[in-house]
């Protein structure tokens, strides 16, 4: 028995910058028999001569849940047209994540990165690409952490190329060269390779995309030495020392988490050690000393590492539900009032994992029996450094049952 065709909702077109389309005889088929289309106001001006004269035009123009909304009260299939690849960071995604049951077919065309390479003859086998259009900058400095030698980048009016070169060397990643490319494939193309400084200094056009290509070996510290940070003044050694550190980045098993608490950050070292070695990692530095800001941000700055979120006061008076819950919690600092703080966070997360680095023995005793009383299991590591105080590395998981 023959089977039914499934219907299609959706068919979405990547489109290029071209006046002319490059479709295939079967789009231009699609298209002709076609009623309602949507798309960006861009994609109207490039698609419009070639749509049947009564036709409608549902326009992409930002609000998703109104857009969707429309489209749910048409009984027929709609037309899509996306720049490129609708799945690269595209509109294929968004539609499966607002319709999930929705049927689509998609016809794409070459994303803008794919583009650039072919223009500049890159091979991308070990291309990472990363978005920062109407993103944060976390991909792209998780990226650049990781070293990666080859980076595309999506940027928006607001992330622009330039915006990129200047953050890139305020961190120092000083050893990369930045390949713009400006409306590819319309009548505006243009192409340029230069380094970060001249770059800083440039307007280019609003549709571009970015290859940042590495062009010397920059080294990634595994474990940083104590007297490279700088110190919180009169108060060089009051910072967690390096194997003491490094001891402890172990213990906080952040493989698999997404969001980590620094509390009493003091210099940034841990935090920073922490996102050197994990830097998916979405990390926030508490600290109260108002001196510690920008201690921190340089500290930040020299050692490569973009993207640590600093909250300068004191802890007790934030209202903690304005940020990221964390999966794991570092006490660098409690003020006294330990106790306190273990519960807050508790009531925050039952389920997130606490460490502490203990020098006094009343530390210890109150983070093992109020953890205990919780419901979690501790474990200790006690290590000297040098002549230096023992320090005991609690770390308290919660008991699964």
């Amino acid at each position: 028995m023959k089977q039914t065709k499934k219907n299609i909702d959706f068919y979405l077109i990547g489109i290029s910058n071209h006046s002319t389309p490059t479709w295939n005889d079967e789009v231009f088929k699609l298209i002709n028999k076609s009623t309602i289309f949507s798309g960006g106001k861009r994609h109207y001006q490039l698609v419009k001569s070639f749509l049947p004269k009564n036709h409608t035009w549902i326009e992409i123009s930002g609000k998703m849940d109104v857009l969707i909304k429309q489209y749910n009260v048409i009984d027929s299939s709609i037309v899509v047209f996306a720049s490129g690849d609708p799945f690269f960071y595209g509109f294929g995604n968004t539609l499966q994540r607002l319709s999930p049951n929705a049927k689509l077919k998609t016809f794409p065309y070459f994303n803008s990165i794919q583009l650039l390479c072919h223009k500049t003859q890159t091979n991308y086998n070990t291309l990472k690409t990363v978005s920062v259009h109407g993103r944060d900058w976390s991909a792209l400095d998780e990226a650049l952490i990781n070293r990666v030698e080859l980076i595309g980048v999506l940027t928006d009016t607001k992330n622009t190329p330039s915006k990129i070169a200047k953050r890139m060397l305020q961190y120092g990643f000083d050893n990369y060269s930045i390949t713009i490319g400006e409306a590819l494939e319309g009548n505006n193309e243009h192409i340029e390779q230069l380094d970060l400084l001249a770059c800083t200094d440039k307007v280019h056009h609003s549709l571009n995309c970015v290859l940042l290509k590495q062009i010397a070996l920059k080294q990634k510290p595994f474990g940083i030495p104590d007297s490279a940070f700088i110190p919180l003044a009169n108060r060089t050694n009051m910072i967690t020392k390096m194997p003491i550190r490094l001891s402890t980045i172990g213990v906080l098993e952040l493989q698999n988490k997404a969001v980590f608490w620094d509390i009493g950050s003091c210099t940034g070292s841990v935090a920073i050690e922490a996102k050197q070695h994990f830097p998916h990692l979405k990390i926030i530095a508490f600290e109260k000393r108002t001196e510690c800001a920008s201690i921190i941000q340089k500290n930040t700055e020299q050692f490569s590492t973009p993207g640590i979120a600093m909250v300068i006061d004191d802890f007790f008076s934030l209202n903690i539900n304005d940020y990221p819950i964390p999966d794991v919690v570092f006490i660098g600092g409690h003020g006294g009032r330990l106790k306190e703080l273990i519960h807050i966070i508790n009531q925050l997360n039952p389920l997130v994992r606490f460490v502490i680095n203990a020098v006094k023995e009343s530390s210890s005793q109150v983070f093992v029996e109020e953890l205990t009383q919780l419901n979690y299991t501790i474990s200790t590591l006690v290590i000297q450094v040098d002549t230096h105080n023992k320090i005991s590395i609690h770390s308290a998981k919660k008991i699964n049952k």
